[in-house]
């Protein structure tokens, strides 16, 4: 029976304990309550008027949520652009010919020095041309005599005292004789040397005295105020190419200086090897900078057409495909595109866009599909990707 009541004085001092306590929480929550809303009518009565232009800094801007990640976005913009492909190329002479003789012979007279302009047909070199003038004089003097006799048969012919087949073999004489002159003339030609085509010789390799050969090389002779540029162009481009496409090119030679022209034909063959095909540009050479065999940079301008284009950091990544984020009533949403060629800072979109959108370009990492985004860009700022006005 103790132990009973033992138990219950016990209960009963907890309970009034408990109770205490909680009596005691209840007040104070009750003043903190009051307290908070006298502060809260005092922060009314004290607030500026919204005609008073001040705004308290701790409003939040209208229309963004707080929660809003701050973003630098783009508009996707439709221009007109080219396609440039660079290659390497080797210049050619317009023209370009080694000059030699055709017979053996010996060099009595060279009228041209190193480097010198050349015009068509003028004697660069002449042979020993005794021989062949020694040839010429005893044709011509045969077909004289055959002149003569063909002009007196015929008076006898008339008279029937020579036969006709008599006169035809003096007839055939006379061609053969002319014949004769006519290859004698040509050798007597061609112990003087001239110009094929107006254009520069190079340096000259035989002296008066020498014994020249077929094939051997007296100078090389080349018509550069016109430089002939090839260059391989991969084969996947090969749609694209065509005449008149301008080209431009740079030689190590000439720092900063530019040389432009044409594109004159493309090779009818891809080589199966390489995988490309040659193609030809003329560039103007008035003043004689570039010569035939050097290495020249080559920047060929395709046809200008238009493309949706937007800054490169605006792209999203992921394995194999592209994807960006476009701002649509404050919020990012992730969309794929399809990309085209690049440019320097930007990219081509050829599916997934359309031009006006305004996609994230700086911040892609801190945004999700969905967010809440606003544009952290200072007004006025130019656009990534953009040049300042």
């Amino acid at each position: 029976m103790a132990d009973s009541r033992t138990i219950i004085t016990a209960v009963s001092v907890a309970v009034a304990i408990a109770a205490a306590g909680w009596g005691l929480y209840a007040t104070q929550r009750a003043a903190r309550v009051e307290q908070s809303v006298g502060d809260s009518q005092a922060l009314v009565q004290n607030r500026p008027s919204e005609s008073s232009g001040v705004a308290l800094a701790s409003e939040p801007v209208r229309g963004v949520s707080p929660d809003a990640v701050a973003v630098i976005t783009a508009v996707a913009r439709k221009e007109r652009v080219t396609s440039d492909l660079n290659a390497l190329g080797t210049a050619r002479a317009n023209e370009a010919v080694e000059v030699t003789s055709k017979t053996s012979n010996i060099v009595t007279a060279v009228h041209f020095r190193d480097g010198q302009r050349i015009r068509a047909g003028q004697v660069l070199v002449e042979l020993d041309s005794a021989q062949a003038r020694a040839e010429l004089a005893e044709a011509e003097a045969a077909r004289a005599d055959s002149a003569s006799q063909v002009k007196r048969s015929k008076e006898l012919l008339a008279t029937r005292v020579l036969s006709e087949a008599q006169f035809e073999q003096l007839e055939a004489t006379l061609k053969a004789n002319e014949a004769r002159v006519a290859s004698a003339q040509a050798r007597l030609e061609d112990t003087v040397i001239r110009a094929p085509f107006t254009g520069r010789v190079g340096l000259r390799r035989v002296s008066v005295g020498s014994l020249v050969n077929p094939g051997t090389v007296i100078t090389t002779l080349d018509d550069i105020s016109v430089i002939k540029v090839d260059f391989a162009v991969p084969e996947n481009f090969l749609a694209g190419l065509r005449e008149g496409l301008k080209v431009t090119a740079t030689a190590a030679a000439f720092s900063g200086r530019e040389f432009t022209g044409t594109v004159s034909g493309v090779d009818s063959r891809v080589d199966p090897v390489s995988r490309s095909v040659i193609v030809r540009a003329v560039v103007p050479n008035p003043d004689g900078a570039l010569k035939p065999g050097m290495f020249l940079n080559v920047r060929l301008a395709r046809d200008a057409r238009d493309a949706l284009l937007i800054p490169e950091g605006a792209l999203v990544p992921e394995q194999s495909r592209q994807f960006v984020f476009v701002v649509e009533d404050g919020r990012a949403v992730r969309r794929e595109v399809h990309i085209g060629r690049r440019q320097p800072g930007r990219v081509e979109i050829v599916a997934g866009l359309e031009p006006g959108e305004r996609v994230v370009v700086e911040g892609t990492q801190k945004v999700r599909d969905g967010s809440a985004v606003r544009e952290a860009q200072p007004p006025g700022a130019a656009e990534p990707g953009q040049p300042e006005s």
